[in-house]
Parts: C-alpha cells; sequence; structure tokens
C-alpha cells in the first residue's frame, strides 16, 4: 500500500444551482440536450415513453452525485473538542461505505474507507470524518488521489500526531465495461505523521484497521 506525505488536491468549482417551484433542481436545456444526444448515440429512442423525463432525471442525478464541488470538506473538521479525558490514542472510524465516480468513464466507485488519527490535543466529532470522506467522494475522481485528499485535509485542519486512510472500492469502469471482472477491488493507502515515520504506529493503524 501506498504511503507518502505528498498531497493533490483537485480544482474544484460549481456552478449555481436553481430550484423550480416544485422545488426540484431547473435543468437547462442544454444540458437536457445532451443526454438525448447520448442515448441516442446509444442506439435507443430518446423521444419514446419511457426515455421522456431521462435527460432530466439523469441531469438532476449527476448534480446530486457531484455535489461534493459545492462543499468545503474542511469546515466539518471546524469544530473540535478537547475534553476527552485525557485520551491520546489512535481514533478510527473504520468501514465507511462510500460512492463516487471515476473521471475517465465516469463510472460507479463503490467501497469503504478506514479513516484514523492520532490527536494532538484536540478531537473532531466522529461524523465529521465521514462527512469529509463524502465531500471528496462526491466529485469525480480517481481514488488514489480522493484517498490522498482525505488524508491531507484532516492532516491540515487536526493537526494531529499522524493520520491514515485506506480505501478499498470497486470499480464500474473494470467490472462493468473493458476487462469485465466483477469482484476485484482496489486498495489504496495514506500515511502521514507518525503512522508514516513510526513502524510500530503504523502497524498497529493497519491491524486495526484490519489489514
Amino acid at each position: 500500500m501506498r504511503q507518502d506525505g505528498n498531497s493533490e488536491s483537485g480544482a474544484m468549482s460549481d456552478s449555481k444551482t436553481e430550484l423550480g417551484p416544485d422545488g426540484k433542481v431547473v435543468v437547462p436545456d442544454h444540458v437536457a440536450d445532451a443526454v438525448r444526444t447520448l442515448i441516442e448515440w446509444a442506439g435507443d429512442d430518446p423521444a419514446r415513453e419511457g426515455l421522456l423525463d431521462t435527460p432530466r432525471r439523469v441531469a438532476r442525478a449527476w448534480k446530486e452525485y457531484c455535489s461534493g464541488y459545492g462543499e468545503d470538506p474542511a469546515l466539518h473538521l471546524s469544530r473540535t473538542f478537547q475534553e476527552v479525558g485525557g485520551y491520546d490514542e489512535i481514533v478510527l472510524l473504520r468501514d465507511i461505505p462510500f460512492q463516487s465516480h471515476c473521471e475517465h468513464h465516469m463510472a460507479p466507485i463503490t467501497g469503504k474507507a478506514s479513516i484514523a488519527y492520532l490527536p494532538r490535543d484536540r478531537v473532531v466529532g466522529i461524523s465529521k470524518l465521514a462527512r469529509v470522506l463524502n465531500g471528496f467522494a462526491r466529485r469525480l475522481q480517481v481514488q488514489e488521489r480522493l484517498t490522498a485528499e482525505v488524508a491531507r485535509c484532516i492532516w491540515d485542519n487536526l493537526h494531529p500526531h499522524g493520520v491514515a486512510v485506506v480505501i478499498d472500492a470497486q470499480h464500474g469502469c473494470m467490472t462493468g465495461r473493458g476487462v469485465r471482472t466483477p469482484g476485484v477491488g482496489m486498495v489504496t493507502s495514506r500515511l502521514l505523521g507518525c503512522f508514516l515515520d513510526d513502524e510500530r504506529s503504523r502497524k498497529e493503524v493497519l491491524s486495526l484497521m484490519g489489514y
């Protein structure tokens, strides 16, 4: 598994989302037309009854899939707690389910992540670790970058002694197309601080994660 102290970050952008009177996202005509073109190019008739509303459904779905572009995951780590009864050992959230989409084929990435950090003097609510993961996952991604972004965000905002992130996921671009090999998992890791530099700490956190 990869062990690296360097960071990677992707560009973040967001277009304003307009809601209609029904509360649904307003889909611009050119976006719906793009989906119709794809349906037709794939071999179906976008004018048939079952596909009439599909372009706008697809557009709204993708706005939701990519909602991470509209948030800063670091904000979830802004509130921390100091009163932890002197606890200064590993904090681990294991097997967090997530879904993303690969930037190469826009195919689903589904899997689980384990996130750990060794606090210096403050901790964060455990749900916030999952929110950080989802903030980065809800963008077009590659698994390696997703792993690095989650680790770097925690490292930069909590300033812990160490951070460890391990992601185990399956990629639709492998299972549903191309080589078509369902059941194959890809594992990536990013270790920072003491989990990178100290062998005992590294073995302990990976063992707790089940690796």
